[in-house]
């Protein structure tokens, strides 16, 4: 049958892609035709299959790697009454879609260039994260590597933490060990940022290290980076967004950072982020009513957040700079289970918009940049500990 034909008949066209599309994903194998054809009715265009329009490969090529294309993508587009999917994450899939059935884009391009979420049922595309610069920098191959085992959760909709860390134990293992031995090479206190994505793990990282650390008799403790933003509506009306030293109450920050590494006790700001408001106000100074963070010295100290070591003012502090990794489709897969599952915390459709916009965007201001100039790379999906030329030195000589 031709194209046309089977453009012009759902039933036709989704018997096709169904089959074609378990080449693309792992999970569509778990699936019966009817389960697909649930997933597959919400981007079936009003006019039918047959009136999307094709663009060059090198067209979208170019589209999805372009920040203004995902400048442009709204997280909260309204239909009625309920935040709907933004018109150009449907487009997007409704295009592969129809390329891959009619032959206009290969599988093989297709699955290079995009991964396919089960439950969120859109094509995201997937991020580089290491680039020349970053190979260079990290000396072109890991310390070492261990077996994937993260492909075993490729098939699944959504991922907990127990499947994560027992999928991730090794390299976790490896990483805590060379911590540790940096740590006793070059005394304490030392601050430790740790730098990743959301769902890439920090969270559960850091407390296996305080534990690990613990049972070494050092005291450890943590400073969250977030808690010195500023009002959001401050942020806002100024036009500034979150990624920055300008987002930040930056004069506490920093002496907050030299304090705690001369053994001092800090208070820190307390940030909420139900109301995105700060418990100081713009100079500083606390606001009545409101409960600041009160952090004890310690010998490790744990900085996490999004951009600890691009703010050239307190990048000296640090006495050990990591980027913890997880590859964008299996922390999707975390976000449903932790946010939508547990937490309840967001709508399905400003999830599913806010990840696909921010994952591109993030990675190019935050997380690559700090690869760039990183002491270490933990990358789970990978399976593998990457470090400096020296720091591999370091550990091999401990």
């Amino acid at each position: 049958m031709s194209n046309d034909g089977i453009l012009s008949d759902p039933n036709l066209f989704s018997e096709a892609l169904f089959e074609i599309m378990k080449s693309i994903s792992s999970g569509m194998n778990e699936l019966e035709l009817y389960e697909f054809r649930y997933g597959l009715a919400e981007l079936l265009p009003e006019g039918g299959w047959q009136t999307i329009r094709l663009e060059r490969r090198e067209q979208v090529e170019q589209r999805v790697n372009s920040r203004a294309f995902y400048d442009s993508i709204q997280i909260k587009p309204v239909l009625g009454d309920r935040i709907v999917l933004d018109a150009a994450i449907i487009q997007l899939s409704q295009m592969l879609f129809v390329g891959l059935v009619t032959g206009a884009y290969p599988p093989a391009w297709v699955a290079g260039h995009f991964y396919f979420d089960m439950r969120s049922f859109f094509f995201l595309h997937r991020t580089t994260y290491f680039t020349e610069k970053v190979l260079a920098h990290l000396g072109g191959e890991p310390y070492r590597r261990f077996a994937r085992k993260q492909e075993a959760l490729e098939p699944l909709h959504q991922v907990g933490y127990k499947a994560f860390r027992e999928a991730n134990a090794e390299v976790d293992g490896l990483f805590i060990q060379s911590v540790m031995k940096l740590i006793a090479r070059r005394g304490t206190p030392i601050l430790l940022a740790l730098a990743g994505a959301t769902a890439a793990g920090k969270t559960e990282i850091v407390e296996r290290m305080g534990a690990a650390f613990k049972q070494a008799k050092r005291r450890t403790t943590s400073i969250e980076l977030d808690n010195f933003f500023t009002d959001r509506d401050d942020r806002e009306a100024r036009g500034i967004d979150s990624q920055g030293k300008e987002a930040l109450h930056f004069d506490l920050l920093t002496r907050a950072l030299q304090d705690i590494t001369q053994g001092k006790k800090i208070i820190t700001p307390r940030y909420n982020f139900l109301d995105g408001s700060s418990s100081h106000d713009p100079d500083g100074r606390l606001k009545p009513g409101r409960v600041p963070v009160e952090v004890e010295p310690a010998d490790i100290i744990f900085i996490e957040g999004n951009f600890p070591f691009l703010i050239d003012e307190i990048v000296h502090l640090i006495g050990i700079k990591v980027v913890y990794l997880t590859d964008d489709p299996i922390r999707l897969k975390r976000k449903w289970k932790r946010d939508i599952d547990y937490r309840k915390k967001y709508d399905l459709a400003y999830l599913r918009n806010r990840y696909f916009k921010d994952q591109f965007v993030m990675a190019q201001v935050a997380y690559i940049p700090q690869m760039e100039v990183c002491d270490m790379v933990v990358d789970t999906t990978g399976a593998a500990l990457w470090t400096t030329p020296e720091i591999a030195r370091q550990l091999d000589q401990a």
